[in-house]
C-alpha cells in the first residue's frame, strides 16, 4: 500500500491556462521532442516544453526548427524560443502561437558556447537591457501567454536573477523557471535550491526551481527549499519520460511509487523508436533514437558494477546499427538480459 506524507501546493496556472499538477519537463535541445514529450504527458507531466527553437531559423521555415516546435498530441503546447533580436524573437512568437502554441518560453538560461557567443540564453543575464527589450517584444507580439527560463546569473559575481525576474512580471510574463546553477558552472556542483527563494520573495508571480530533480523526494525537497511554485525537470528524466509524474505524485503525496515494470520500460522504449522514425525518418530517426536507447538501458538496469556493465555491452551493439529492425530486436533482447539479471 502507498504511504502519503503532508505535503501540498497551489495549483499552478499559467496565465489562463489551469496545469493538472505543478511538474514541468523541461525544455531540452535534441531530447524533448514531439514522442517524448507526449510520453511524459500520457505518465503524468502537467507541462512539457518543446526543445529550443531558434527564433531566426523558425522564421524562415528550417525544417528541424519545425521539427522542434512539433507539438501534436500534446494538450498544452508550450514552445520555447531562444535569439537576441526583439523583433526576430517577437515574430518567433508570433509564428509558434499561429501553428498551435498556448504558451510561449523565452530561454534566457542555455549555457551552451554556440548559445552565448550568439549573445542568447545565458547571455542575456550580462545585457538586461536587451532582456527587457526581448521579453516586452515577445510578450507584445502574441495573446497566449509568455514565460522565461534562466539561471541565477552569469557567475556568482553577478547573480542576476531577481532583476530578471522583476523585469518580467513588470513585462506583463506569466511565470519565471530559475535553474539553480550559474551560467559559469554549467552543471557542475549542486543546484542551489536555497538561492531560488530570493527570486520567489521578489515577485508574484508564479516561479519554477529547476535543477538536480532525480529522485521523486528530491520535488518536495526543492519546493521546500525554495518556495517555489513548482517543479521543471531536465535531466533526470533522460530515459524516464514517466519521471515527472513520479515527482507530481510525490508532491501531491503519494510515497512508495515505483517506476514502470521492466517490461512496461520496454514497451515505452520501443513505442518511442517508431515516434522517431515517424517524425524524423528512417535515416535521422534511428540516429536521433541512439541516446535514447542508450538513457533507457542504464534507467531499466540502474545502479552498480555488473549493471553497468550489461548496459555497456548492449550500448556498444545497439548504439552503431543502422537497420530499425535490428535495433528494435536488440532493445526486446537488452531488456530479456536486464530482466533476467534483476531476478538472478
Amino acid at each position: 500500500m502507498q504511504e502519503t506524507v503532508a505535503f501540498s501546493i497551489p495549483a499552478l496556472r499559467i496565465g489562463s491556462h489551469a496545469l493538472p499538477n505543478a511538474v514541468i519537463l523541461a525544455p531540452m535541445a535534441g531530447i524533448t521532442d514531439a514522442p517524448v514529450r507526449r510520453m511524459a504527458v500520457r505518465y503524468g507531466a502537467g507541462l512539457v516544453i518543446s526543445e529550443m527553437v531558434a527564433s531566426e531559423a523558425l522564421l524562415v521555415g528550417h525544417p528541424e526548427m519545425v521539427l522542434r516546435a512539433e507539438g501534436e498530441g500534446v494538450p498544452l503546447h508550450a514552445v520555447q524560443i531562444a535569439g537576441n533580436d526583439p523583433y526576430l524573437m517577437g515574430e518567433a512568437a508570433r509564428v509558434a502561437e499561429a501553428a498551435g502554441a498556448g504558451i510561449i518560453d523565452i530561454n534566457m538560461g542555455c549555457p551552451a558556447k554556440r548559445v552565448t557567443t550568439g549573445a542568447a540564453g545565458a547571455a542575456l543575464l550580462r545585457d538586461l537591457p536587451l532582456a527587457r527589450a526581448i521579453l516586452e517584444a515577445v510578450r507584445g507580439a502574441v495573446a497566449v501567454p509568455v514565460t522565461v527560463k534562466t539561471r541565477l546569473g552569469w557567475d556568482d559575481a553577478a547573480a542576476t536573477a531577481v532583476d530578471l525576474a522583476r523585469m518580467a512580471q513588470e513585462s506583463g510574463l506569466a511565470m519565471v523557471t530559475i535553474h539553480g546553477r550559474t551560467r559559469c558552472q554549467f552543471y557542475t556542483g549542486r543546484a542551489d535550491w536555497a538561492a531560488i527563494r530570493a527570486v520567489k520573495d521578489a515577485v508574484s508571480i508564479p516561479v519554477i526551481a529547476n535543477g538536480d530533480v532525480v529522485a521523486p523526494s528530491d520535488g518536495p525537497a526543492i519546493l521546500q527549499a525554495s518556495g517555489a511554485d513548482g517543479v521543471m525537470i531536465g535531466r533526470g528524466a533522460q530515459g524516464r519520460p514517466w519521471f515527472p509524474g513520479r515527482v507530481a505524485r510525490a508532491i501531491a503525496g503519494v510515497r512508495g511509487t515505483a517506476d514502470p515494470a521492466l517490461d512496461e520500460q520496454r514497451a515505452v522504449l520501443l513505442e518511442l523508436y517508431e515516434g522517431w522514425l515517424g517524425l524524423y525518418g528512417r535515416a535521422l530517426g534511428v540516429r536521433q533514437a541512439r541516446k535514447h536507447v542508450g538513457w533507457a538501458l542504464e534507467a531499466a538496469a540502474g545502479p552498480g558494477e555488473a549493471r553497468a556493465a550489461c548496459v555497456a555491452g548492449w550500448r556498444k551493439r545497439l548504439l552503431v546499427l543502422e537497420d530499425p529492425a535490428q535495433v528494435k530486436a536488440g532493445i526486446t533482447a537488452a531488456f530479456d538480459d536486464i530482466m533476467w539479471r534483476a531476478a538472478a
